[in-house]
């Protein structure tokens, strides 16, 4: 069965990507992954904050009692000669890719246009065969528009392409109140892929405290059904890879995904749940599913699904709602 796919540019063996997560920060669980057969790694994101924060206390060090006498201004140099950042990363991101011979995708977390170019490129200099963009922006301020949100976005996609030669996918969340419009402005400034979506934090209360209460919430195989409808409608009209990040539990799941559209199906919570192992028995169960249904690869599957090549394209939209609404006993 030939199961491979492209993303980001990237020829994997098959589309059963880890996204980003924890299990990344160990070099031996990125190894076991690989030989439980995952084609890619995405590694956890680096955050802005994080540069940020290290950036604030490199500077207090170094200016801390330096007014002292005249004499110690001279003794080091001003913090902007310095890295800025968490190096941690960028040596983790050196030491999966001695390990392992499968790429390794670099994941950076923001919302501002600097630290992302910097970043961006030493990344692609430690060695990274992909960058994916996690731009995690809540929009709160009454006076900003949806427009200028975009823009933002395209902003940040321009700036670290003009930056980088490696691929760039952006990761993006479902809260666009034009999705495909927004989409295509993206493919057209460049991106080499788009990965739908990203899962927001939500946070709780805590009724006894009273306080904001932070959680972790893992994802089902009922949340496919999001990523499932939009790939469907943005691969029959987009010539772009698409990924698909939340819902991805079993193979069927997977198989699903790749019907409407997607190139590479990621997954998180199912590997935190059942550990590397996982991604060979969705490996099993898809080849044998394709086998029974007489396919004989992975691309003759992609897309046969989508907005443009399934029998009634009008099941994928409104039009379809009030009869589901009537149907429910």
């Amino acid at each position: 069965m030939r199961l491979k796919t492209t993303y980001m540019g990237l020829e994997l063996k098959n589309p059963l990507v880890p996204s980003a997560s924890p299990m990344s920060r160990e070099v031996d669980t990125v190894k076991k992954l690989e030989d439980a057969g995952a084609p890619a790694i995405i590694m956890y994101s680096l955050f802005e904050e994080q540069i940020h924060h290290e950036a604030n206390e490199l500077d207090h060090f170094l200016s801390h009692g330096t007014d002292s006498f005249a004499e110690a201004l001279s003794y080091f140099p001003e913090p902007e000669d310095f890295s800025r950042g968490p190096d941690e990363y960028l040596e983790h991101l050196q030491k999966l890719k001695s390990a392992v011979d499968i790429p390794v995708i670099a994941s950076l977390n923001g919302i501002s246009i600097g630290g992302w170019i910097d970043y961006a490129h030493k990344m692609e200099t430690a060695g990274a065969d992909g960058l994916e963009l996690n731009v995690y922006y809540l929009p709160t301020d009454l006076k900003r528009t949806s427009e200028s949100v975009e823009n933002l976005y395209v902003e940040i996609l321009k700036a670290v392409k003009g930056k980088v030669h490696i691929p760039v996918s952006m990761k993006l969340s479902p809260y666009f109140s034009s999705l495909p419009a927004f989409a295509k402005r993206l493919v057209d400034n460049g991106v080499d892929a788009l990965a739908l979506f990203n899962r927001f934090y939500q946070p709780d209360i805590d009724l006894e405290n009273l306080e904001i209460e932070p959680s972790v919430i893992l994802s089902s195989s009922d949340e496919l059904r999001l990523p499932l409808r939009w790939i469907a409608v943005l691969s029959a009209s987009l010539h772009v890879n698409l990924g698909a990040t939340t819902g991805v539990h079993t193979a069927e799941d997977a198989i699903k995904l790749l019907m409407v559209g997607a190139d590479a199906t990621m997954m998180c919570s199912a590997l935190l749940k059942n550990g590397p192992g996982h991604i060979t028995q969705m490996l099993n169960d898809m080849i044998a599913w394709l086998d029974e249904h007489e396919y004989e690869s992975v691309e003759q599957l992609k897309g046969s699904m989508n907005y443009r090549n399934i029998a009634d394209p009008e099941a994928l939209m409104r039009a379809n709602y009030m009869k589901v609404l009537n149907a429910y006993k």
